[in-house]
């Protein structure tokens, strides 16, 4: 396993993360005993980074993890969020922020997280963002509750907006540096170098449209982008790889991210992205993936508060 320092941070990341929203059965059923299974392979294999939320699961995912890290929390990085709760509340305000890493703690079973994230910017006012679940969270970080702090969403240039006018440690991005996307690199990424904070991305599996497994019902891509999925599985057949470990292997090659979270909650998963780590792809299946996904390259969903969506150049919305 590789490792990365994560932005000025005294953390050094293994390139792949271990996303644990699956932990709360938001893409199938999985049983406790298999949860942890998952959690202690990918810590024997190097993974040391754990990203959660109380959202995951309507809080199933941090109680789960916190099961499977007792007595592993010295080796690992543990990473939650505030702000974004079961059946579609949002609270940004600053005594919520406070009361959710207490909750937090509490499930995960620590007296501390590495990395405290306001969950999904777009989804708050602007202005409530930045006076209260910010400031919020900075204390959280003051009292020794969490190490650092950053925020995540969706709208990649509305992070970018967000990131020139405040000063943390990280900036988790979703779904726009994957095989489909690739939007992080217009603002993100420079201003991630230039302020110094650590770029982290999610979801390189575009929510499995970017993999062989059923596409959930609640993904949001245009219709176009899902019917991409079995044309690129065939073609990646060909070369007689899987399009999710293409997928995966693409992503974590990206050369300012410090690590890039994917979704796990069974062994055999954590076995099969570690060896998709290790494969080669061959420039002529690249080239083939790049003119193909060319027509829909670039198409995200909206998602969060209307003037939180910085249109595209095009007029299209983010």
């Amino acid at each position: 396993m590789q490792y990365r320092q994560l932005g000025k941070t005294d953390l050094n990341v293994s390139l792949l993360s271990f996303g644990a929203s699956p932990l709360g059965n938001v893409f199938n059923e999985v049983s406790e005993t298999e949860s942890i299974r998952a959690v202690h392979t990918a810590i024997d294999q190097g993974i040391n980074f754990f990203d959660v939320a109380p959202f995951y699961g309507d809080t199933l995912a941090e109680t789960r993890l916190g099961k499977a890290l007792k007595n592993k929390r010295d080796s690992v990085f543990v990473a939650t969020k505030c702000c974004r709760y079961g059946n579609g509340v949002f609270d940004f305000s600053y005594e919520r922020v406070l009361q959710s890493i207490d909750e937090s703690l509490e499930r995960l079973q620590v007296d501390y997280v590495d990395l405290l994230t306001v969950h999904d910017i777009e989804f708050g006012d602007r202005q409530q963002v930045l006076t209260e679940a910010i400031p919020a969270a900075l204390a959280v970080k003051e009292i020794g509750k969490a190490r650092y702090v950053g925020f995540s969403g969706l709208p990649v240039r509305y992070l970018a907006q967000i990131a020139r006018q405040v000063d943390v440690d990280t900036v988790l991005s979703w779904g726009h540096y994957t095989l489909l996307e690739d939007e992080i690199n217009d603002e993100l990424v420079p201003l991630s170098i230039e302020k110094g904070f650590g770029l982290m991305n999610a979801a390189p599996l575009m929510q499995r449209i970017l993999s062989a497994a059923p596409i959930p019902s609640w993904q949001s891509s245009p219709q176009a982008v899902k019917d991409i999925q079995p044309k690129l599985v065939a073609l990646c057949n060909e070369y007689g790889l899987a399009l999710s470990d293409v997928a995966l292997n693409y992503a974590v090659q990206h050369p300012v991210i410090a690590t890039t979270i994917v979704g796990m909650s069974e062994q055999r998963q954590v076995e099969q992205n570690l060896r998709a780590l290790q494969i080669q792809i061959p420039n002529e299946l690249l080239q083939r993936i790049e003119t193909l996904v060319a027509p829909v390259k670039n198409q995200m969903w909206f998602e969060g508060k209307p003037e939180n969506n910085i249109p595209k150049s095009n007029g299209q919305h983010e």
